[in-house]
C-alpha cells in the first residue's frame, strides 16, 4: 500500500511538471522570454507557485528547462533502408511536431531569442548539429554519400538552414513543411550518391507519415492557419 501510495505520489509530481512545462511553453511563445511573468505560467497550468518553485528554482530555470526540450523529447529516429532517408526524418519530423507540440513551440521561440545571455540557447543547436552529423556520419560508412562530402558541413548547413526558413515562413505566412521539404530536395543531390537520392522521401508530410502513418496527425487540424510556427530551430 505504501509503494502505491508513493508510486501515485511520483505520477502526480510527473504530471504537474509536464503541465507547467507546457504553460510556461505557451507564455514563452506569446510573450517571450523578458515579458513573460511566471503569475501567468501557474494561473495557466492550475498549479501553485510553491508547486512551481518545487520543480523549477526560477524563471531562468523553467525557461532552461523548455528549451531543453527541444532535443531532449525528439522522437527517436525510426530505422530506415537508408542511412540518408534518416538525416531527412529528423527535420521533417520536428518540422511537423511544431504544427501541434506547444512545447516545441515554445522550445523555439525560446532559441532563437537573442535578448540576452541568460538562458543558455547553444544547447539545442549544438544538439542538432551533432544529430545530424551522426547520421551523416553512418549513411557515408554505408557508402551512401558522395566521396568529398565532410559530415559536420552539411550538418549545420541544415540546421541554420532550418532555423531561418522557420522565420521566413513565420514571418511571410509560408508553409514550413513545404520549406524543409524544399530545403532537403535541394541539398541532398550534392551529398548522397544518385541511386541513393532517387530513392528518398523528401516531400511534404514526411514527418507526419513516419510518425502516424499519414499525412496529418490524428485528431490535429495541422494545416490550419491558427496554429502557426514560431521562429526556432530544427
Amino acid at each position: 500500500m505504501r509503494a502505491e501510495r508513493t508510486q501515485s505520489k511520483q505520477d502526480r509530481a510527473v504530471r504537474t511538471r509536464r503541465s507547467i512545462l507546457e504553460a510556461a511553453a505557451v507564455v514563452f511563445e506569446e510573450r517571450g522570454y523578458g515579458a513573460a511573468e511566471l503569475t501567468d505560467i501557474v494561473e495557466l497550468a492550475n498549479v501553485t507557485k510553491g508547486a512551481l518553485y518545487f520543480h523549477f528554482d526560477s524563471k531562468e530555470d523553467l525557461a532552461q528547462a523548455v528549451i531543453d526540450a527541444q532535443v531532449i523529447m525528439h522522437a527517436p529516429v525510426t530505422p530506415q533502408e537508408f542511412r540518408a532517408q534518416e538525416f531527412v526524418d529528423v527535420g521533417m519530423v520536428f518540422s511537423h511536431r511544431l504544427r501541434y507540440d506547444v512545447l516545441m513551440r515554445g522550445s523555439a521561440r525560446l532559441t532563437l531569442e537573442q535578448n540576452g545571455r541568460e538562458p543558455d540557447r547553444a544547447a539545442p543547436y549544438q544538439g542538432w548539429i551533432d544529430l545530424h552529423t551522426a547520421l551523416l556520419v553512418r549513411a557515408k560508412e554505408h557508402g551512401e554519400l558522395l566521396p568529398h562530402v565532410d559530415p559536420s558541413g552539411p550538418s549545420r548547413l541544415v540546421v541554420g538552414a532550418f532555423a531561418g526558413l522557420n522565420v521566413m515562413s513565420q514571418t511571410l505566412g509560408f508553409d514550413l513543411d513545404r520549406e524543409i521539404s524544399a530545403l532537403y530536395t535541394s541539398v541532398l543531390p550534392s551529398l548522397v550518391v544518385p541511386s541513393v537520392a532517387a530513392r528518398l522521401d523528401t516531400a511534404p508530410g514526411r514527418g507526419a507519415r513516419v510518425l502516424h502513418g499519414t499525412d496529418e496527425a490524428p485528431g490535429c487540424d495541422c494545416s490550419s492557419p491558427s496554429a502557426p510556427v514560431p521562429a526556432g530551430v530544427g
